[in-house]
């Protein structure tokens, strides 16, 4: 589905960053979230981000691996626990797959 044109300033108030997801865990009492805590570099540094993600991935393959995410996100509480970004994925027809970012691309590197 085509989504409605933005304006470049729009574009602009978006902070994509590249993240290392240093822990994840199942999220007590949810179906399909999954908490991470993500290094976002020098800015933000240690975020916690709550993700639905979890019929594709277990807690377990998350750890180490650097994906994209929006870091300026305003924070919301699910589950008694806040949420502060989000993962970018690819949203195929079968599953939502994490973007690969190379490991030589630091935790808070921007994207513009």
């Amino acid at each position: 589905m085509k989504k409605p044109l933005l304006e470049f300033a729009d574009f602009q108030k978006l902070d994509l960053r590249v993240g290392l997801i240093k822990n994840a865990e199942p999220v007590t009492g949810a179906k399909k979230l999954i908490k991470l805590t993500v290094e976002l570099g020098q800015d933000y540094g240690c975020v916690t981000i709550l993700s639905g993600i979890s019929a594709w991935y277990r807690p377990r393959q998350l750890v180490g691996k650097h994906g994209l995410f929006l870091a300026n996100l305003r924070p919301k509480k699910m589950f008694s626990l806040e949420s502060a970004g989000m993962i970018l994925v690819f949203d195929t027809a079968t599953r939502p797959i994490i973007i690969p970012v190379r490991k030589a691309i630091a935790p808070g590197t921007t994207i513009s």
